[in-house]
């Protein structure tokens, strides 16, 4: 059962003990095989699901811990547990404080009603008084960038404005305990920056309980001190989000080199195809990771259309979070042939990549002799840094390893 009582000195915040949900899976049975079921006699058993299996942990208040795993893994399961969406097939769930959940930012809009009303529609929904929205109207309607169509109905919002507008809602909320589950993908480049910033806010604010999920483990390793690993339904490991995170980059290794991470952004006049990409180490072989601090080299096989004069030609990576970590540009190079119709290969070696262990991803991008753009891409392919000695070490506020000398 999940219970919800006031918090008390000295105890954790969110206890979870011995917790399972199970889902039988099959088709809609009979009703004699209901009615059977029903009068207790015995029917065929059918094949359960366990999406979560045997799942403890407690956190104490003020942690800020991380959620990670597979899709599948019963994150979301375990989510809406705890915001008491869902009750336990066995074990419990015991909750002490007010939760304010941002899952699914943008769901609970009504179309009909204009951004105002739902502003308050939503407030009272998520426990706050009439006299605290007003309050804190003015700071959503200012964060989500809203102010000119805050009285339009939101069925008329693009699906980005819904999400900026529910995101802005839920963080107004003056709760103890913060689950936030992949919200900080909602709008544009800069209006993510923006609710990262708004996050990282919260977390510093001091006091709150947070569990965040997200498939960056890059955002993870620098919101959070502690994480959990689920797979398949069991906890497989709780420690630091370092230790975790550096688990779970080995496992991806084994499980398609991290590429479920990859949303891919292209921006293209046709006249350039991307055909694909290698990432290959020192030695000449293709990897899907490599250690912090060896060289890397990324090769691109394109073709074109048209004839591209002079063409500008740059490969690059960044983080998940969209940081940019380094391009080259073939612009500096002495000779720039053209780029005729046909299939090309580029490749740009990078000395030492001295980065902090995590996924990375390469972008590659086209520009004429006029700077025209031609082919922008971005999250094209993507593979892992590990950690350059067995050493696990937390990324803190850091992104790249610069080598220097104390004198104390």
């Amino acid at each position: 059962m999940s219970e919800r009582t006031p918090d008390a000195n000295g105890q954790p915040v969110i206890e979870v003990k011995n917790l399972t949900k199970a889902y039988r899976l099959g088709v809609l049975e009979s009703f004699r095989t209901t009615a059977k079921r029903l009068l207790g006699r015995a029917v065929d058993k059918q094949r359960q699901f366990k999406a979560l299996d045997d799942v403890s942990f407690s956190i104490q208040p003020g942690e800020v811990v991380g959620i990670v795993g597979h899709n599948g893994a019963g994150k979301s399961t375990l989510l809406k547990h705890l915001c008491g969406i869902t009750t336990p097939t066995s074990g419990s769930v015991t909750v002490r404080g007010r939760v304010a959940p941002l899952i699914e930012v943008g769901a609970g809009l009504i179309g009909e009603l204009s951004g105002l009303e739902n502003i308050y529609l939503n407030g009272v929904i998520l426990g706050q008084s009439k006299a605290d929205i007003d309050a804190k109207v003015d700071e959503i309607i200012e964060f989500s960038e809203l102010a000119d169509f805050i009285d339009t109905p939101v069925k008329r919002y693009s699906s980005g404005m819904q999400a900026r507008l529910g995101f802005a809602i839920a963080t107004s909320i003056d709760a103890d305990i913060l689950i936030v589950d992949e919200v900080l993908s909602v709008g544009d480049l800069a209006f993510q920056r923006k609710c990262f910033e708004r996050m990282d806010q919260l977390l510093r604010r001091g006091g709150k309980t947070v569990l965040f999920v997200s498939h960056n483990l890059r955002q993870v390793e620098r919101l959070c001190s502690r994480a959990l690993l689920l797979d398949h339904g069991k906890l497989l490991l709780d420690d630091t989000s370092s230790v975790v995170c550096e688990s779970l980059f080995e496992r991806m290794q084994g499980i398609a080199s991290a590429r479920t991470t990859v949303n891919t952004r292209i921006e293209s006049t046709g006249e350039i195809s991307l055909c694909g990409i290698e990432v290959s180490s020192d030695d000449g072989r293709l990897v899907d990771s490599i250690r912090s601090g060896q060289s890397l080299k990324v090769t691109v096989e394109f073709s074109s259309s048209a004839t591209i004069e002079q063409p500008s030609i740059i490969i690059g990576t960044h983080t998940p979070d969209y940081i940019y970590i380094n391009a080259g540009s073939s612009a500096t190079e002495a000779e720039r042939p053209d780029i005729v119709p046909g299939v090309h290969r580029v490749s740009y070696e990078i000395p030492a990549f001295p980065v902090i262990p995590g996924v990375y991803l390469i972008r590659f991008s086209v520009y004429d002799g006029n700077h025209r753009p031609v082919f922008l891409g971005e999250s094209l392919s993507s593979f892992m840094v590990t950690p350059s000695s067995g050493e696990i070490q937390k990324a803190g506020m850091r992104l790249i390893e610069i080598p220097g000398r104390w004198s104390l």
